[in-house]
């Protein structure tokens, strides 16, 4: 009998064991083709990192050839400063070197990237390079010069040795890479070169980037714990219970109060406000909600009844996005009939029943401030004469928005349709110049998005 069944039970082991072994080799087999993947494309982007930055380093110098008057080839070349530039972050987002400190290179690479094409973009007959400028550009090419260097010297020992990018990822995310480790010294010696480069003048075009933006800049005096925890319960019309404050950034320029409470329904709350004068920085009281009932209409209603009653009169809706039955709604304040774009509000909205569950108002606080406006050198009917003749327009009115350099400029916005897409273009309404163009989701006055 056991004859017999050892006769059955042989073959049919036989073959599962082979099958095992086939199984076993054909992952195997998978997962060396996944990590030889990897691998070459980890050394794809290395390699191609180290062709930028000298690549990098030719354009700078070529920038800094050219005469100061060649504006036209000066803008090209700043352009493709920026095109490189942006290549070779995209290479270093490639590598595996989240857990390796080369922070100060990227950040590095971010400015030149941002430097050249706020520069470019700008008219350079009227605001050409400055003495500074000059001066940063020539500071940058030495400075590329160097790390070219330095990745070059990585690259060729990468070759020489046959090393390979996993065991550098392998070694980060163990925590326990080797002292001599040749890819990750390297890099680590490139960031130690930049960050020992002394601080550069980046110029007006990088103005609004650096622009320091804290809480000391507005108007009043400091506020209390309890003074808080009034305008918190003010806020919610005297709703709120088991109300906890705390300080945030206590002595620094960015204190402020976080709030967190209660309302009668049992919904948790949470706020921030403004150590300086106790203004509100946002708002949140979120829910699950349920199916969407109302309109886009009702719920920006909804959203602009809320902010008059808290202290936001007269804001217009400039966007709307919904998602998960919640409306997003951007709003901007108005001046003599002009929307101040860069005095803008976030309110969400629930969809089914229109109640405010939160609302931002970080950008509004920093932005608020009495403005001259002159009147616009363009009539609103010139200003349409600088569109595309095929733009068919719905809707105009006057606006302030921040441009690309980061400068306040009035204009003429107008929305309309072309391509079979919905458009708000931003005309210049001094030179007709277009400053910025967004397609919008949908149609319908102010509620477009």
């Amino acid at each position: 009998m056991y004859q017999r069944l050892s006769s059955i039970m042989f073959p049919i082991v036989t073959l599962l064991l082979i099958g095992t072994v086939l199984w076993g080799y054909q992952v195997n087999q998978e997962k060396n083709s996944i990590l030889i993947k990897a691998e070459n494309q980890y050394q794809r982007a290395f390699h191609d990192l180290s062709y930028y930055v000298d690549k990098l380093h030719s354009e700078l110098g070529n920038a800094l050839a050219l005469n100061s008057s060649s504006h036209a080839t000066l803008r090209k070349e700043l352009a493709n400063i920026w095109r490189i530039t942006s290549q070779a972050q995209n290479e270093i987002n490639q590598l595996p070197l989240t857990l390796l400190p080369f922070n100060q290179t990227e950040e590095l690479l971010s400015n030149i990237s941002n430097f050249a094409y706020r520069t470019a973009v700008r008219d350079l007959s009227k605001e050409p390079l400055n003495e500074d400028e000059r001066k940063t550009l020539s500071a940058l090419y030495e400075h590329s010069k160097e790390i070219a260097a330095e990745l070059r010297n990585v690259q060729s020992k990468v070759i020489a040795n046959n090393l390979r990018w996993m065991d550098v990822e392998s070694a980060l995310a163990s925590e326990k890479e080797s002292k001599d480790n040749t890819i990750i010294d390297g890099f680590k010696t490139v960031n130690k070169k930049v960050s020992a480069y002394e601080e550069l003048n980046w110029g007006p075009s990088m103005a609004s980037i650096y622009e320091k933006r804290t809480f000391n800049a507005l108007d009043g005096n400091d506020t209390t714990e309890e003074e808080i925890r009034q305008k918190a319960e003010q806020f919610l019309g005297g709703t709120l219970t088991n109300i906890q404050v705390a300080e945030n950034g206590a002595g620094t320029e960015y204190s402020s109060f976080s709030v967190t409470g209660q309302r009668q329904d049992g919904t948790e709350v949470s706020m921030d406000f403004t150590k300086k004068g106790g203004q509100l920085i946002w708002y949140m009281a979120p829910r699950d909600t349920a199916e969407a009932k109302i309109s886009t209409e009702q719920a920006i209603e909804s959203a602009r009844t809320f902010l008059d009653e808290h202290g936001y009169p007269g804001m217009n809706s400039v966007n709307y996005e919904s998602y998960g039955n919640t409306a997003t709604i951007v709003f901007a304040s108005s001046q003599n009939g002009i929307t101040i774009y860069p005095e803008k509000i976030t309110v969400r909205v629930a969809l089914d029943n229109g109640e405010v569950t939160g609302l931002s108002a970080k950008d509004y606080l920093f932005a608020k401030k009495n403005r001259e406006l002159a009147a616009p050198k363009l009539t609103p009917e010139q200003a349409r004469s600088y569109l595309n003749p095929n733009f068919a327009v719905e809707g105009e009115s006057r606006a302030l928005i921040k441009n690309e350099l980061g400068k306040e400029v009035q204009c003429y916005e107008f929305t309309g349709r072309i391509n079979g897409s919905f458009y708000r273009i931003f005309l210049n309404a001094d030179t007709g110049e277009e400053e910025k163009i967004e397609q919008l989701k949908q149609a319908g006055g102010e509620t477009a998005a």
